[in-house]
Formats: C-alpha cells, sequence, structure tokens
C-alpha cells in the first residue's frame, strides 16, 4: 500500500492534469457534429494506455466509433482481466444551468465539474492510470487487457459485433468496470446487479399541419394533450405500470434480501433536501432503495410539441413527441418489454390521432455473483483502501453490456465504481470528487493483487 500511496503522491497533479486533458474533448456520440470530437478522444485514450505500457494498442474501427484496445500479458498461465469503459458522453444540454463550461474542468470546493467527469471518463481513467502504478513500481501481478469504447452513451451498437468477432482476444476471467456509484466514500459499497433498459420514442399526429387555437382549438384533437393523457394511462394510483403482462417475469425479493438491502445507510430527510424535493415518489410498498435498485420503472425522459420558443405563439400543433425508457430487473428482457409497450401504447390511442413507435436501444439486467473469486478481491481491496468492508447494493442505472460479457465470453462482472449518486451524470454540473478519483488509482491495484493471490 505504501507503495502504491507514495507514487498517487508522487504524480498528483500530472494524474490530474491528464484527466482534465480527456476531459476537454466534447466526446458526444449522440451528436454527429461532434464526431471529430469523439475521434480525438479515441486517439487520446490509445495514447495513454500506450504511454502506460500497454501491447498491442488498437483503435479497432466499427460501424461507428472506435473500440480502443489494449493488452498486456506478463504470463499466460496468469489470471487474466478485462477492463471495460467508455470515452464518449452524454450532451451537456442545457448549457445555460452549467455554471462553468461543461468541457472546461473547473474545481470547485474538492470537485471537478465537467461533462464526463464521473460518467465515464474520470472512472475508467483510473484504471489507466492504476495500470501505469503498477507497470512503473513493477506490481502488476496479472494479466489486463482494456477495452475502451466511444458508443455506451446511444447504446453500445457495435459493441457486440466487435465482442463476438474477437472471443479470443477478449478472452479473460472477470471484466472489471468503473462506471457505478458508491453509497458515499463513508459508506463504500459494492454494487451486486444492475437494471436492463428498453428506450424508445412515440410520436403522436393529428392533423396535417399546425392549426390556429382558435379557429381549430375544441373541434381537432390536439396531439400535445392526447399524448399527456396516453402518458399518465401509464401509471395507476399505486405508480404502478399499468401495462398488462409488465411484472410477468419479475421475481419478488425474499423477506431476508429485502432486509439486507435496505440495512444500508439512507437518510430520506437527507436525500429530499439535496434533490430540493418534499417528498419521494414511487410504487407504493417500497422503499427507495428497492425503488430504484430492484424493481422496474417507466420515465419519461423528454415530451415536446407545438411552440416553445420565447413569447406567445396560439397554434394546435400537428404533432407531439416523448422519449420514454424503462428499467428493467433480472427475468424481464428488452426485447418483449419494448414489445408490451408498443402493443398496449397503440391498443389505447384514440382513433383521432395517428401513433408512431421508434425503438432505440436495449439492454438486459444483470446480477453478479457475491461468492466469486473476484468479488472477493474487490471487497478486499476496498476493505484495505477504505477501512471498512463495502456494503453490497444493487445499481439501478443499466449497462448493457454486462449482459453481453456473460453471453459471449462466458465472464462475470465485478462492478467496481467510485461515483457517487449526488455526482449529477446525464445532468448540468456534473462533477466528480477529487478524493474518489485518486482513491479508485488507490485501490484497484489492490484489486489486481488480491485476484491474483486469490486465483491460485
Amino acid at each position: 500500500m505504501q507503495v502504491i500511496k507514495h507514487y498517487i503522491e508522487a504524480n498528483k497533479q500530472r494524474l490530474l492534469d491528464e484527466l482534465f486533458e480527456l476531459l476537454r474533448f466534447p466526446s458526444v456520440s449522440a451528436d454527429p457534429k461532434y464526431a471529430p470530437d469523439v475521434l480525438n478522444a479515441a486517439d487520446y485514450v490509445a495514447k495513454k494506455l500506450n504511454d502506460a505500457g500497454a501491447d498491442k494498442v488498437e483503435v479497432c474501427q466499427t460501424a461507428g466509433y472506435p473500440i480502443i484496445y489494449g493488452e498486456k500479458i506478463i504470463d499466460a498461465s496468469l489470471p487474466t482481466v478485462l477492463v471495460y469503459g467508455h470515452y464518449d458522453v452524454q450532451p451537456a444540454d442545457p448549457l445555460e444551468l452549467w455554471k462553468t463550461p461543461p468541457f472546461e474542468p473547473t474545481v470547485r470546493d474538492g470537485k471537478i465539474y465537467a461533462r464526463g467527469a464521473c460518467d465515464d471518463k474520470g472512472q475508467f481513467y483510473m484504471h489507466v492510470k492504476a495500470f501505469e502504478l503498477m507497470m512503473q513500481t513493477d506490481t502488476l501481478p496479472c494479466n489486463i487487457k482494456f477495452m475502451i469504447e466511444g458508443e455506451e452513451e446511444v447504446g453500445s451498437s457495435n459493441l457486440g459485433i466487435f465482442v463476438k468477432a474477437n472471443k479470443e482476444r477478449l478472452k479473460a476471467d472477470v471484466v472489471l468496470i468503473s462506471d457505478t456509484s458508491m453509497i458515499s466514500m463513508e459508506h463504500p459499497s459494492l454494487e451486486t446487479g444492475l437494471r436492463g433498459l428498453s428506450y424508445l420514442e412515440v410520436e403522436v399526429t393529428g392533423p396535417n399541419r399546425d392549426l390556429h387555437s382558435g379557429v381549430y382549438g375544441g373541434a381537432v384533437a390536439n396531439p400535445a394533450t392526447i399524448l399527456a393523457k396516453m402518458i399518465a394511462s401509464l401509471h395507476d394510483d399505486n405508480n404502478h405500470i399499468a401495462i398488462p403482462g409488465f411484472y410477468d417475469d419479475v421475481t419478488e425479493l425474499t423477506p431476508t434480501e429485502r432486509a439486507e438491502l435496505n440495512a444500508a445507510p439512507y437518510d430520506e430527510e437527507e436525500y429530499k433536501k439535496d434533490l430540493d424535493i418534499a417528498e419521494v415518489w414511487g410504487e407504493k410498498g417500497y422503499t427507495t432503495f428497492e425503488r430504484t435498485g430492484t424493481r422496474p420503472t417507466l420515465e419519461v425522459n423528454g415530451i415536446w410539441g407545438g411552440y416553445t420558443g420565447e413569447g406567445a405563439k396560439t397554434v394546435l400543433p400537428s404533432k407531439a413527441s416523448a422519449k420514454i425508457s424503462m428499467r428493467l430487473v433480472p427475468n424481464q428482457t428488452s426485447d418483449k418489454i419494448t414489445q408490451l409497450f408498443t402493443d398496449h401504447f397503440l391498443k389505447i390511442a384514440p382513433p383521432y390521432v395517428k401513433v408512431k413507435i421508434t425503438p432505440h436501444h436495449g439492454g438486459e439486467p444483470a446480477v453478479t455473483p457475491t461468492n466469486s473469486i473476484a468479488y472477493k478481491a474487490a471487497q478486499k481491496a476496498i476493505a484495505e483502501s477504505f477501512g471498512k468492508q463495502p456494503i453490497p447494493t444493487r445499481g439501478g442505472g443499466s449497462i448493457p453490456i454486462v449482459a453481453l460479457f456473460e453471453a459471449e465470453l462466458g465472464i462475470k462482472t465485478v462492478l467496481m465504481g467510485f461515483g457517487l449518486d449526488s455526482d449529477a451524470l446525464h445532468s448540468p454540473n456534473e462533477k466528480y470528487d477529487i478524493f474518489n478519483y485518486y482513491k479508485g488509482i488507490e485501490t484497484i491495484p489492490l484489486f489486481h493483487k488480491y485476484f491474483a493471490e486469490l486465483s491460485k
């Protein structure tokens, strides 16, 4: 541990400066205008992997953005860890809500504010620097492979193709991912599962053009109103999702599992204060931890139609649209849920509008075993680094490739994230604590150490 701490302390500013360089690339995969920046970010990651000591570093082209691959095989008889991360980021909009420019990293109160600071540049780059540390101190105890992609924020549509075509190259004993969060630095935790995802867009069309709301209002159905009513009907009075068959494959937690999950520290008043809300909301009969980690959800991610500019324009819109995501739990599948939603939404559409549904992307839920060598290695690493045992939790987000890795490579994943739920992922003023960044670089070499030892 002293070797690790000494290396971090001796290189502290450089480790931070390099992350800042990476954060300055506006690598927004969802917006084609940022394509050159996404590609530049990929080249930067490849260079830094090479500088850190990786062999066979390659910018692997796909039908979309490239995947960066690198490896260091020190002994074929030793276990191999496959590190996954992504260098693309969410759009920064709305820009006016950022206190400082989203692609000019700024430190305030010990926190790095920038798009991608936590999701996932700050977190995957910890692994690059931890690898550098092990190489420079001659302490790498096992083989390591890196696969850093550029399309996670748009569904990783080309990753599956790459994985299937490179099974031998990606052969490993475990996947290690830092794209998740901890309860807090005072209460370190390890996520043992992730929800899946079904993401789609709906469009409701009424008249063949926008209409004068005085001349036609009251005689022609307003698509925005109809869409709002249709969306409102998707939950019942208990906030239960009202799509027939939606819960058919959901398995309830046992009383013991519920008790263990809810044993994690939680202050509801602090939770509400942080979000500036008067009350929490969700499916009746379940706690906040259960709602965000073990229950499926349906959320509107965006909704629009008609005139939304400055001032007034009395228009009855021709169309109204919404983007909707559904988080899924084990035993649910994205294809089935997408079809259930589609069938139901078309069925409830009144005859005076037309409805179009466009699926965007999906992913399957995953549960990681807590009795595996890799999970135990992560426990030991966090216990040594933080001075206390990590609490097992369930993550509410989705990393679709976890299920992909298990299906195609036959290996499980360890989710060892160092972010916080309060880091404003996907929101304005995303942040990542400098302390967490250094703590990750400190903890990751310990994972490799214990994984190698426990694998003997």
